[in-house]
């Protein structure tokens, strides 16, 4: 295959505060890319990956090293390169108050495109994307999913030759993600002729499964790179599914990963997947307190987990929180949010009991951030009633609040302060006392492994330890209610377990957890889900039943995903929402299932 880039002897060090020592983003790193396929970069976080793509599109100059693309040098002829690269970086960098056309249309003479190729590329990449009927809707108005297409459109306005995406599918949903998937495709065999590759940097590692190749790194350092069949032949007999009793399936989680013979665990419906020591003995599925153990297929994460990750991390124990009766502690009945003309939420309904991890899962826009607001007392109800820890939030919002704690969907905390000054201010926040907040805050520090980083500014850690530090702030003054709306985005598995071990000893201790999620392993730690569609929940269960529901001669095993597509699907036919697809003046057309944030409301 013809090669597109080579990188050898690659490092690169971002220069430290003040003349101090540099961080290493990258040592030693040595590749190539090759044509025709996509080449997965997958790590945890503070990996080197983002560097990496910024080093390859031309934004950086390697410290030491040499990275050529296309045969230039990109530490000294990046410019010659430039018009071959096409980069949609990691956050979203078009221009909110632009339309759909006008974005593209930029794009189209950044590249300085010939009128009569930009309206040919422009046609195809709308249709391709399904963007078409949108090209008059603001950027800023658009879904996280349709968002994530339009980027993808404008980085493949000028048909490059190397297409880079920096974890593209983070934030959107699993149809969403599926179809990213299907149009790099397409693209991809569109530019077979020309020599095209792609390089598709993430955080889920279902998708480097799909990957011709896949680099791997880890503290700046490449740890392997080949095939995905290299990373999951040396997983062969090591992973298993214990089945347990659902009801105690947290509990012996915990079990299993103290287990010496276990390196990994995870749920899975009302089993545990168990990834083993190499040259361990199965255990006895009676001691792990199971019924069963048996083989199960390799996943890349399993041979991912397996190559970096240490001893099956046990979460810390939590201090149980006092019994408030046996009731439920969320009870919600007929909720209902309008803006103007356009129902986000519709008549919602559900109750989640003491100690319950309840989700909320849905295509993006189908009203779960939305009412996740409304359950916090950020937003009021137009009709309907929600009860939180016995208190109706209609009439005592501030009082619900208190007993209440809320990760938000984007990191929320004050980057420029450092983590103990977070803590500090959130902790004034919640009113607690001098002496309170001194012990608070010590407990924070220590319980969520920060007393390392306290000194630093919260904006310039890395992913997985916002997160942390995010949860900590959330928990400072001991709540009974914790609302998590989207925790994981983007966070690698190894902290996306050690997260997920936290929330589940928090909800033995009695704490009840409502989550919304777009990640389908991650909603397996759940205790029940709910799928909201165009603001209507259309099934409750287990995710077991959820899977259930959907398994027939097409899907004799289902995943969570594939249950979750299949559940949308079935409603689309059975909705009747003229007010979406039948714009105003002053409500324009929001497109079901990627709906973000409808008028009036913008991402908190």
């Amino acid at each position: 295959m013809a090669l597109l880039a080579e990188i050898d002897g690659l490092r690169h060090v971002f220069p430290g505060a003040r003349g101090g020592p540099g961080q290493v983003a990258l040592d030693g790193v040595s590749a190539r890319i090759e044509a025709g396929m996509i080449t997965g970069v997958v790590g945890p976080d503070a990996a080197g990956k983002t560097t990496l793509l910024r080093l390859l599109a031309g934004l950086l100059r390697p410290t030491e090293g040499r990275i050529a693309v296309l045969g230039h040098d990109m530490a000294t002829d990046a410019q010659a390169a430039h018009g071959m690269i096409g980069y949609m970086p990691q956050r979203f960098g078009l221009y909110e108050d632009l339309s759909v056309a006008e974005n593209l249309s930029l794009f189209a003479d950044l590249h300085t495109m010939p009128r009569a190729l930009r309206a040919e590329r422009m046609a195809l990449l709308l249709r391709f994307t399904g963007l078409a009927p949108f090209t008059a809707r603001l950027a800023g108005q658009l879904s996280g999913g349709m968002k994530q297409k339009l980027g993808l459109a404008c980085a493949l306005l000028a048909r490059p030759r190397l297409l880079l995406l920096d974890e593209p599918s983070v934030g959107v949903d699993p149809a969403s993600r599926r179809e990213l998937w299907s149009i790099v495709a397409q693209m991809l065999e569109e530019g077979h002729a020309d020599g095209m590759g792609v390089v598709w940097a993430t955080a889920y590692l279902d998708e480097a499964e799909r990957c011709g190749r896949v680099l791997l790194l880890h503290e700046g350092r490449m740890l392997a790179a080949g095939p995905p069949a290299e990373f999951l032949a040396p997983m062969a007999g090591r992973v298993f599914r214990l089945a347990v009793p659902a009801a105690s399936r947290r509990a012996l989680a915990v079990r299993a990963a103290a287990h010496p013979a276990v390196l990994d665990v995870a749920m899975q419906g009302d089993t545990l997947r168990l990834v083993l020591h190499e040259g361990a003995a199965p255990p006895d599925p009676a001691a792990l307190g199971g019924t069963a153990l048996t083989p199960a297929a390799p996943r890349f994460e399993d041979g991912f987990v397996a190559r970096i990750a240490g001893p099956a991390q046990v979460p810390p124990a939590e201090t149980p929180r006092p019994a408030g009766g046996d009731g439920q502690v969320i009870e919600v009945a007929d909720l209902t949010r309008r803006f103007g003309a356009f129902t986000a939420v519709d008549r919602v309904s559900f109750s989640v009991a003491r100690g319950e991890i309840f989700g909320l899962l849905g295509p993006n826009g189908a009203g779960k951030s939305t009412t996740f607001r409304m359950l916090c007392g950020l937003l009021a109800p137009s009709s309907g009633r929600a009860r939180v820890a016995g208190m109706d939030l209609m009439r005592a919002p501030a009082a619900a609040r208190a007993r209440l704690g809320y990760m938000a969907q984007r990191f929320s905390l004050y980057g420029e302060l450092s983590v103990r000054d977070n803590l500090t201010f959130f902790a004034r926040v919640y009113g607690l006392s001098r002496a309170a907040r001194a012990r608070a805050i010590a407990d924070a520090l220590a319980r969520f492994d920060l007393a390392e980083v306290a000194g630093q500014p919260a904006g310039l850690l890395p992913l997985g330890v916002k997160q942390r530090l995010a949860l900590a702030a959330a928990l400072l003054h001991g709540p009974d209610i914790l609302f998590l709306d989207e925790p994981t985005s983007g966070v690698d598995p190894l902290a996306r377990r050690a997260f997920w071990g936290r929330i589940g000893a928090l909800a033995q201790a009695g704490v009840t957890v409502l989550v919304t999620s777009h990640f389908m392993d991650e909603a397996e730690y759940c205790d029940r889900l709910a799928i909201v569609s165009a603001g209507r929940i259309i099934v409750t269960g287990t995710p077991a039943e959820l899977r259930a529901m959907v398994r027939g001669p097409d899907l004799p095993e289902p995943s969570l995903e594939d249950a979750f597509i299949a559940l949308v699907a079935r409603d689309q036919p059975s909705r009747d929402q003229p007010s979406r697809d039948h714009p105003t003046l002053d409500h324009p057309t929001f497109d079901h299932p990627t709906l973000d944030h409808p008028p009036g409301e913008r991402a908190a």
